[in-house]
């Protein structure tokens, strides 16, 4: 071993610590960074004092000093650094033994900017953290990169400057709905907004065929689908185009089979008589997929096991640091030949040697520049299979685990071999059969004859009906010339679907064909995407907001080269050519931000006039009578616009579901102005049901300048066509009293809020089972409710999840508060992104949340809105008080 006396090793995280600790000897003293030590300032109040009068302050990067970027140490790792600082002062020897990609380069930068070693340092370089691979790297140690470091800064410069210039003019001209802007993430909201306008502007086609059910005479039953009447094909889903359901050109010499014409057909082929015409074998064979890289992963994760991009890293970064699997971030397909040549020895021992690939393969990486690692990502140890270690990992380490390891499995296996099947049936049977049609049905079928690497591994699809597509289909034996029965047949309505919804899975394909961004950073991206509420989940499919409609609109408008896929794209090359040393990153940011050859730099992009009606408005189209029907996105949500009508979009209204019919049916209810159900029993006052944004919902009398009207949402399972007058005076009449604790003498009501029925004593609240018990609930229940929910409940918010401790010490937690779930570290709290598990937070991603939440500065709506309610109070106590004194003057 290469080192004597004392020496301290810094890694990433406290896990990874652990596990290096194990086989290093005790002279040696493992600590961990927590991430990063140093960053830009996330705010005016990080900036140092010195530097806060400077006109670049705000950016923290000097774009008038060659951009220098200012780095500070944020109050969160203070604590950190200074145990770090302590722990080499009794050392002799100081090993970074960070991630090897350019993020880790940079973290170990930065702790050697930072702690200012006086004594010998070395970087240390794995790709997994085993005994054998920890010794080698000790034996091993190298220089910092400086190269990668380069990289990495100038990426980091480039984010900031783009996101510090671009997401201020978004706050200004869309409102802070539109919360940032950024350099990969802009572009994959452009890629799901333009998704969705394909699937708004796709048309759907109908079309028929047949489905056949046949019978040998030995009674085996097979199904077969119309392909052609006479010479003619039948028109199929492949004759339309993909992107707007329109027929093909060619599609137009097809027979294009309607209702009537189909069931006509079917009606004339009841009757006649069925022959095999013709059976046409083909073999085939399919090769394993290369090994797992980061965006494969990401890929084949979402589809096999619904985990999330983040999720998925997250349970791949346990996996490795505790030793299971190779470094996860990474763009490489290729193998160590250790690990190859104990791969194919398990196999010949496990499946037997006619499983074995006759030549060890090679896969090349077809990710441009790969560079981040040197090998896939595979088990650190084949040998290891999953259900030998299922015991020590956790439901999620040990699913993921058993994908990788099958998957590196197959990589070295044989290939599959089988047989397509092509069965052509007609009817007639023979020349002289005056009822023949000439009809032609196909059935086809697929045999595997040996599943070579199957037997290990079968890659998932996104489409599940390619999956289904992808399974053994047997036919029974048949034989040219042979008779057939019919035992059905069944006219079918088909028709072209719109181009699919990106899932994680299809969009992390897209950016990486595209080149946008990094493998490793395509899980952030979408995590950004979901925090900003550019995009919601519905399912697994990400759907744009009005407003991810809006932010692109403007960006495409006076932003393009920012949102456009090659442009993104070759400003990754750039950044890739800085790591390699050839391109320096000076001249390359002075371009970007300050223009030449006659463009624009992104600081006078920035100084535009851009109209903010005009990037608000987004046109649906135009009615019969030429007005337009615009969507305008407003501080309080999307709503529809035509001349002075007005009308808010529902929030379960998605951008490619608001046709022009749907858009003049929301304003049609809009304008019509609310149905009167009647008058109020007791005040009089008129009763109306009304749509908002967030449903439907009953309100007591007329709004006015100073109070807001009683208003109260309908509960499940009532429409506003059909609610009477007499649910909606019960529902006015809500919070209910229905009678007092015995005990303490408060007062018991029942409610319908937010979170469905509950109940309320004093300042306990507990939820009811059903909304239809705020009408029947007694008092009884009611106390047997309290009771129940009282043992080891605490007040205040409930804690899901201990998440750990933040670099401060102070502990973490995800709980459940009165507007959902949110994380907190004591001081800071930010609520978990709509269409995001909590389940799925850990502690990295509950401090990226806090940090995103400190970077917006202090809340001061709240103050404000508190402020109002007081002035509204005092308005009412003194309009009711003037009313008294009115009745009071009458009555004299």
């Amino acid at each position: 071993m290469a080192s004597q006396g004392k020496s301290l090793v810094i890694v990433e995280s406290p896990a990874k610590a652990r596990t290096i600790s194990d086989f290093l000897p005790k002279s040696f003293k493992v600590e961990a960074s927590i991430g990063h030590v140093r960053d830009l300032p996330q705010g005016a109040r990080e900036v140092p004092k010195k530097y806060k009068s400077e006109a670049w302050a705000r950016l923290g990067v000097d774009v008038d000093n060659d951009f220098e970027p200012l780095y500070i140490v944020p109050a969160e790792k203070k604590k950190q650094v200074q145990k770090l600082k302590a722990a080499l002062k009794d050392v002799d020897q100081l090993y970074l033994a960070t991630d090897e990609d350019r993020e880790g380069e940079s973290i170990s930068w930065h702790l050697m900017q930072v702690l200012k070693p006086k004594v010998p340092l070395r970087r240390l370089v794995f790709h997994e953290i085993t005994r054998e691979a920890i010794l080698e790297a000790l034996d091993n140690p190298r220089d910092l990169d400086e190269g990668l470091v380069k990289a990495q800064e100038a990426r980091r410069i480039l984010d900031r400057l783009f996101g510090y210039e671009v997401s201020p003019v978004l706050w200004r001209k869309i409102g802070r709905q539109a919360r940032s802007a950024g350099r990969t993430q802009s572009v994959a909201v452009r890629l799901i907004v333009d998704r969705e306008r394909l699937r708004r502007r796709f048309v759907r086609s109908s079309f028929w065929d047949l489905k056949a059910t046949f019978a040998t005479r030995a009674g085996e039953p097979f199904d077969a689908e119309l392909v052609r009447v006479g010479d003619q094909r039948i028109v199929a889903s492949r004759d339309f185009e993909s992107a707007t359901g329109q027929l093909k050109e060619g599609g137009k010499h097809h027979l294009w089979l309607h209702d009537d014409a189909a069931e006509r057909l079917r009606g004339r082929l009841e009757t006649v008589d069925w022959r095999v015409d013709s059976i046409e074998e083909k073999p085939y064979t399919s090769n394993p997929s290369p090994p797992f890289m980061t965006s494969t992963l990401q890929q084949e994760a979402n589809r096999k096991l619904r985990f999330p991009a983040r999720r998925t890293m997250q349970v791949a970064q346990r996996l490795y640091e505790n030793g299971h699997i190779t470094y996860m971030r990474t763009d490489s397909t290729t193998l160590a030949d250790s690990a190859v040549d104990s791969i194919r020895g398990l196999i010949a021992d496990r499946y037997g040697q006619e499983f074995l690939s006759q030549k060890t393969r090679q896969y090349q990486t077809k990710v441009r520049n790969a560079q981040e690692a040197h090998e896939a990502i595979r088990p650190s140890s084949v040998f290891q299979r999953p259900r030998d270690i299922e015991a020590s990992l956790g439901p999620d380490e040990f699913r993921l685990y058993e994908l990788i390891w099958k998957r590196t499995m197959a990589c070295q296996m044989a290939r599959a071999r089988g047989h397509h099947i092509a069965v052509r049936v007609k009817d007639g049977v023979g020349d002289a059969d005056a009822s023949a049609v000439e009809a032609t049905f196909q059935a086809r079928g697929k045999t595997i004859e040996f599943p070579g690497f199957l037997l290990a591994y079968a890659e998932g699809s996104d489409d599940p009906s390619a999956e289904l597509a992808d399974q053994e289909i047997v036919l029974p034996r048949l034989e040219q010339g042979e008779e057939l029965d019919c035992r059905g047949l069944e006219a079918r309505a088909r028709s072209t679907q719109p181009p699919a919804r990106f899932t994680e899975a299809s969009l992390v394909k897209e950016l990486e064909a595209k080149g946008i961004g990094r493998p490793t950073t395509y899980a952030s991206i979408i995590e950004t995407i979901l925090a900003r509420e550019y995009v919601v989940k519905r399912g697994n499919a990400l759907v744009p907001s009005f407003t991810a409609y809006a932010v692109v609109k403007l960006l495409e408008n006076f932003f393009p080269d920012l949102v456009d896929v090659g442009f993104t794209a070759r400003m990754e090359e750039a950044l890739d050519e800085i790591s390699l040393g050839t391109r320096d990153p000076l001249p390359y940011l002075k371009g970007f931000y300050f223009g030449g050859d006659d463009r624009q730099g992104l600081h006078a992009l920035t100084q535009q006039e851009i109209d903010p009606k005009e990037s608000c408005t987004l046109l649906v189209d135009n009615d019969e009578n030429g007005d337009a029907v615009n969507v305008r996105v407003g501080r309080y949500g999307p709503y529809l616009e035509r001349g002075d009508e007005r009308a808010s979009i529902p929030d379960d209204v998605s951008p490619d579901e608001l046709s022009l019919e749907k858009a003049l049916e929301i304003l049609k209810k809009g304008t019509e102005g609310p149905r009167q159900l009647g008058s109020h029993p007791e005040s009089g006052e008129p009763v109306y049901v009304k749509v908002g944004r967030f449903g439907p919902y009953v309100q007591l009398g007329e709004p006015d300048a100073d109070e807001k009207p009683k208003m109260k949402s309908l509960l499940p399972g009532m429409s506003p066509e059909t609610v009477s007058i007499e649910e909606a005076v019960a529902l006015l009449a809500l919070p209910r009293p229905i009678g007092n604790d015995p005990e303490s003498g408060e007062e018991i009501t029942v409610d319908y809020g937010r979170y469905g029925p509950y109940l309320r004593r004093g300042k306990e609240t507990r939820s009811l089972d059903v909304p239809e018990q705020i009408f029947t609930v007694t008092v009884e229940l009611a106390l047997a409710k309290f009771k129940e929910e009282k043992r080891g409940r605490a007040r205040g918010p409930k804690v899901l999840k201990e998440l750990g401790e933040n670099e401060a010490g102070a502990a973490v937690r995800l709980l459940d508060g009165r507007y959902g779930p949110y994380v907190t570290d004591g001081e800071t709290n930010a609520s978990i992104p709509r269409g995001s598990d909590p389940n799925e937070v850990d502690l990295r991603a509950a401090m990226e949340m806090i940090r995103a939440r400190e970077a917006m500065g202090p809340r001061k709506k709240k103050k404000a809105a508190k402020k109002k309610k007081k002035t509204r109070k005092k308005a009412a106590k003194k309009k009711v008080a003037k009313k008294a004194a009115a009745n009071k003057t009458a009555a004299e």
